[in-house]
């Protein structure tokens, strides 16, 4: 297996470092880490160090080794996933799956037909519980460049994201809306990618016209109809095949 990933605020610049608090309590106590296994640190942004476990103390401290520090590069294409929020904990399981899948970034969406509204302290509660589901499932699936969770976005600001980007679609199932395949697009091998992924109730017509007029037509995935929390995931694993990033 390789080597387990542990978050630090920052890298260190010595020979040795010392995991403590909640990080190193999980290396402690639930990875019961010993002397001599390799571990890696990293700040999330790409910036990442090799080590080895050379002390476990107590119930919260891992002595690590430093042995490298380097700086993995941004991926390209980027890929970004605008994700129209779901109900319930969906949210939270499109975030681990694409986070898993290798999804740059993530823009939550309040689209109109969405169910779930992100409001007051409610809204900044759920945006934390997706950024601390990016966060833990980066570490678990061995990334040391987490996800970016942006900010919920209007229809307006996924318009004008959508604008600047070198690939924009909408996964949209309804073949009578002339969509081409995702799995036939031209794509770009470096740059941006940005697909939007609607709510359970469908992107409204006034929506694929603003994107369409951004430069986003609509694109299906397959003949069968995947919910808002699987489909991200399943089209982010077509693109990373399709661009290489995969290979």
């Amino acid at each position: 297996m390789t080597a387990p990933v542990f978050v630090v605020e920052q890298l260190p610049g010595g020979p040795e470092f010392v995991l403590d608090g909640p990080e190193g309590r999980h290396a402690v106590s639930v990875k019961r880490l010993n002397p001599g296994e390799d571990v890696v640190l990293t700040d999330g942004r790409g910036r990442w160090a090799e080590g080895v476990v050379r002390a476990a103390e107590g119930k919260d401290r891992l002595v690590v080794g430093v042995m490298a520090v380097r700086e993995e590069p941004a991926p390209t294409p980027y890929i970004t996933v605008v994700q129209a929020l779901p109900k319930g904990d969906r949210g939270e399981l499109a975030v681990e799956t694409m986070t898993e899948t290798g999804v740059d970034a993530v823009v939550p969406w309040q689209a109109a037909r969405c169910i779930t509204q992100w409001k007051g302290d409610r809204g900044l509660k759920s945006l934390g519980k997706w950024r601390s589901t990016a966060r833990e499932a980066g570490k678990q699936s061995r990334r040391v460049r987490f996800p970016e969770v942006a900010d919920v976005m209007t229809t307006r600001q996924v318009a004008a994201l959508l604008a600047g980007a070198d690939f924009a679609g909408v996964l949209h199932e309804d073949r009578d809306t002339g969509s081409e395949p995702l799995a036939t697009a031209e794509l770009p091998t470096q740059g941006t990618i940005v697909l939007v992924v609607g709510p359970e109730g469908g992107v409204s017509p006034q929506e694929l016209a603003a994107f369409a007029e951004a430069g986003a037509p609509p694109y299906r995935l397959g003949p069968s109809v995947l919910r808002t929390s699987t489909a991200g995931t399943a089209a982010a694993a077509l693109l990373m095949g399709r661009t290489g990033r995969w290979s």
